[in-house]
């Protein structure tokens, strides 16, 4: 009697086991944020004691971080409540919730530097939380995402020039944090599928000092060749006059020094 209870103890606890693990590998956040072969950085291996020269650069870093909060936080808090599509109610509360976590991170880094933040939004993010009031639907959906991703289209070739001249540890640490944030908040945006890619700005061109830099080996190249040519067509036709002077001069010296055996041949007596 004993032996059957624990039996079916143990295959209720088992059971149990099984469903608590199916409904863990289940969760969506439950598989690994990393690619195969994708390295995820390192943050825990860069200090963060506030020490290091802090650049003019590195403060208004810190402010348009905590602006892209104070206007994003909101944002996606209306995506949540006045878009019609969960795709687009689902992108709003995932990047609004991690605003909140990055907000955190800088205002403590500020703290630590002694850098003033701002309380409200700049008057361009103030006019875009404006347009998202005053839009409605399929409308909202297009503002919504058209802003965001412009505004990360923008801070995130700045948080690369921090990541990668600042000379304080604790804007490195921010930096490196924050570009993690916006590459995720990229992804989701475009994850939409309503991002107008050809109204975003282009690149560039590459730097007339890189063309110039290119450009002068194959100029240098070229003028070399041009002069080696130059000197090679120079240079053949006095060869031929030398080696034509030396055949001449070679002719002569034989008439001239060398015994005539013709002569010696006919003066010979034939006796």
């Amino acid at each position: 009697m004993h032996a059957v209870e624990r039996g079916s103890r143990w295959r209720r606890l088992t059971g149990v086991a099984v469903t608590a693990l199916a409904l863990i590998l289940l969760q969506p956040h439950a598989a690994s944020a990393v690619e195969p072969g994708v390295p995820d950085p390192p943050n825990q291996l860069i200090t963060d004691t506030g020490e290091g020269d802090l650049s003019d650069a590195d403060k208004d870093f810190a402010t348009k971080v905590r602006l892209a909060g104070l206007w994003e936080i909101p944002a996606g808090e209306m995506a949540q409540q006045k878009s019609k599509d969960p795709r687009i109610q689902a992108i709003g509360k995932d990047i609004s919730a991690q605003h909140v976590i990055l907000d955190k991170m800088v205002r403590a880094a500020s703290r630590k530097l002694d850098i003033p933040l701002p309380d409200k939004p700049n008057a361009d993010q103030q006019k875009w939380l404006g347009e998202m009031r005053a839009a409605e639907g399929t409308d909202f959906d297009q503002i919504y995402i058209d802003r965001l991703r412009a505004a990360h289209g923008k801070i995130f070739p700045a948080i690369a020039t921090i990541r990668t001249s600042t000379r304080n540890d604790t804007i490195r640490k921010l930096a490196q944090r924050a570009n993690q944030f916006v590459m995720t908040h990229l992804t989701l945006l475009e994850s939409s599928g309503i991002v107008d890619f050809a109204a975003l700005p282009t690149a560039p061109p590459p730097a007339a000092a890189t063309s110039s830099a290119a450009a002068a080996p194959a100029a240098l190249s070229a003028s070399e060749s041009s002069s080696q040519s130059t000197s090679a067509l120079v240079s053949t036709p006095i060869l031929i006059a030398v080696v034509v002077a030396a055949f001449g001069i070679a002719a002569f010296a034989s008439r001239r020094f060398l015994p005539d055996t013709r002569r010696r041949r006919r003066y010979r007596s034939p006796f």
